[in-house]
Formats: C-alpha cells, sequence, structure tokens
C-alpha cells in the first residue's frame, strides 16, 4: 500500500457508529441503537434464566411473551401462591442487587458456603428468610417453615444454575447491609422488613470497583465449572438509588454505584468472551432521549424506555432477528402490548421498601 492509499489518521474510515454526530445526533432518538456485535443470539428452545435488580424483569417478561423459553424452577403449585413472589425471576430470591449477593448465592446452593442465619421476626408476627426478605409477602407462619421453604429455594437454584443455556443478569447496587461476623450479605437493612438493626452483629457497605468486580469474576468462573455451555448477558440498571445511607447527595452516591456496576460488566467481558453486556442503561439514561424515558419522578423508567430497550434487545438476541445496527429498529409488538398508557411500574422492586419505610 503506497503512503497515499493508507488512512490520513486512524479515525478515518471508522464504522459510523463510532462517531457521535453520526450514530446519535443525527438519528431521531426512538431509532438509536448502541447494540454493535453482538456475542450470541437466544434460541427459542435455550433456556434463559434472570436475576438481578427490578430491570431484569423487563427482559424476562419480554422473553416470555415472544414465545421463547424463559426457565422458571420455582412455581406457584395453586391459587394460594399466586401472591408468593413466584415467577418474577427464574427462582424465587426476589432482587439480587450486589455481584457479592449472586456470588454468595451460587456458593450456597453449590455447598461451598453456608448460610446459618436464623429467620427473623415481622411486627406482624410472621417470619422472613434475611436473604430475601420480600421474596414471600405474606412471610412465613415460623422460623422452621422459612428454614425449610429456604432450603427447597436453594435447591431450585442450583437447578437454576444448572440447567441454565442463557443467564441474563442485571447489575443494580453496590450499597448494601452486611453480617459484621462473616460479610453475609442481606437482601434489605435489617428493622426494615423484619428483625432488629444492631450495629454490633450489622453493618453498612459500599462495595468499590474490586470487591464488586472480583465477586463478579468469581461467579462467572465458578458458573462455568458447573455449566460450561452457558452463555452470559449482563445489563446495568438504569434506575437510580431510591436512597443513599451514605451522607451524600443520593445523585452523588447513584453515579458512583453505576459506575461501579458498568465497569465491572465490562471487565467481566473483557475476560470472557462467552459473556456479554448489553447496554440498556446506555439506552434508557442517554441524553438524546431528553429525559423521556424516566417517568415524572425522574426515577422509574416509563413504558416508552422499555419499549426502546426491549426492541434493541429482542433486535440483537433473539435469534432470528437478523437486522444490522445499520437499519432503523421497527415497530416491536411489545410497544403495543406495553399499552401506550400503562406505567412500567407493575415491577417487584425490594428497594422500594425504603421510601415506605423512611419516616
Amino acid at each position: 500500500m503506497s503512503d497515499f492509499e493508507k488512512p490520513p489518521h486512524p479515525y478515518a474510515g471508522l464504522p459510523y457508529y463510532q462517531f457521535w454526530d453520526r450514530s446519535v445526533s443525527a438519528i431521531e432518538p426512538h431509532l438509536v441503537d448502541p447494540v454493535t456485535h453482538p456475542r450470541f443470539t437466544i434460541g427459542r428452545d435455550a433456556r434463559v434464566a434472570t436475576a438481578g435488580s427490578c430491570f431484569a424483569q423487563h427482559i424476562s417478561r419480554a422473553i416470555s411473551k415472544a414465545g421463547f423459553n424463559y426457565l422458571v424452577v420455582e412455581s406457584a403449585s395453586g391459587p394460594q401462591d399466586e401472591s408468593g413472589g413466584y415467577g418474577v425471576f427464574s427462582a424465587r430470591y426476589g432482587n439480587v442487587y450486589t455481584t457479592i449477593q449472586l456470588l454468595q448465592l451460587f456458593e450456597e446452593a453449590f455447598g461451598t458456603r453456608k448460610s446459618d442465619i436464623a429467620p427473623w421476626l415481622r411486627p406482624d408476627g410472621r417470619y422472613v428468610d434475611p436473604l430475601r426478605q420480600q421474596a414471600e409477602p405474606r412471610g412465613f407462619a415460623s422460623a422452621d417453615a422459612a428454614r425449610e421453604d429456604r432450603q427447597k429455594h436453594i435447591a431450585a437454584v442450583r437447578r437454576m444454575f444448572l440447567e441454565a443455556d442463557v443467564f441474563v443478569f442485571t447489575l443494580g447496587l453496590t450499597e448494601a447491609w452486611r453480617l459484621r461476623e462473616d460479610g453475609t450479605v442481606l437482601s434489605a437493612a435489617p428493622g426494615v422488613v423484619g428483625g432488629r438493626f444492631d450495629p454490633e452483629l450489622h453493618e453498612f457497605v459500599n462495595f468499590s470497583v474490586d470487591d464488586t468486580s472480583g465477586a463478579l469474576i468469581a461467579f462467572l468462573e465458578q458458573l462455568h465449572g458447573v455449566n460450561p455451555a452457558c452463555k452470559v448477558l449482563l445489563t446495568v440498571s438504569p434506575v437510580p438509588l431510591i436512597a443513599t445511607y451514605e451522607d451524600k447527595s443520593v445523585l452523588l452516591s447513584t453515579t458512583y454505584s453505576k459506575s461501579v456496576l458498568r465497569v465491572a460488566a465490562e471487565m467481566a467481558t473483557r475476560n470472557f468472551d462467552w459473556v456479554d453486556y448489553f447496554p440498556s442503561y446506555e439506552i434508557i439514561t442517554g441524553s438524546f432521549s431528553g429525559g423521556l424515558y424516566y417517568e415524572e419522578d425522574r426515577r422509574n423508567v416509563s413504558a416508552l424506555g422499555v419499549a426502546h430497550a426491549i426492541r434493541c434487545f429482542m433486535r440483537h438476541y433473539a435469534e432470528g432477528g437478523g437486522q444490522t445496527a445499520a437499519q432503523p429498529i421497527p415497530a416491536s409488538p411489545f410497544d403495543h402490548s406495553m399499552g401506550s398508557h400503562q406505567r412500567a411500574r407493575d415491577i417487584v422492586c425490594d428497594d422500594e421498601i425504603l421510601e415506605r419505610a423512611r419516616t
């Protein structure tokens, strides 16, 4: 190649999506699509499991509505169980907000970690599992009933990790409460749902990049150790923190938390070629939308935002989507199934208990 044939600089000739003015400024907001090179697609027969923050539920609903094989290992056995937290995720673990929770759940399921924390008593006399305090909204009649249900739950989680062909995990938070004794991460602060806060037993923690990334990498390595064929799709929740325990603005804490989670997801995709990242966070929070993808509280994602994210997800990751990022995003059946005026708030978010309990 002669000097005249060589590009004048490294950016000459790069794809359009690597330039802001071509892939964001010049595109209608509802057509912006930041997905470029998905590492795998999901076939209709693939068993897809989900876990994580509230936003993960949107993906599970899209998969189910499209006729894909959404893996659910804990199902209601009758009408009496309809309010029992079944089907929200693949297993009845409620929201798994941090990567440390995810790792500890996996290790308990495969017997490398024990959970001996006693069930907590609620003000109404019912008991809760401290590691999934709102997974059973009605609570349990006794501490023994809570322990027995957890044993069944852990067996189901083990089955889920062994059987899943694709595992979708939405990273949600870095703030958490844990036991001082062994670092067990609780699903909510003690005393909010059940139990009582004791500063000698419980401590607040805001996990670092190393904590978050290290736990995620450890989980992924162990998952592939028991299920080598499983693919993993990571997302970061675009929903801001509802509250922070740190003495600073919740806006600053939200920025820190989401930044750490995004870096952890990036590091995981660089370490494993069977792990991919879906940019739901970027789609919802991007400046191109002008804030339209949030509801009036500027926190909860609107149906419009969910529809855009799900269009991109199904387009690139659903087998048979067959479109490139250069093509416009067509209308999606999910836009209509959501309903033009339907709020996207019918999603179970364990952290909302903090809003109700703040007084």
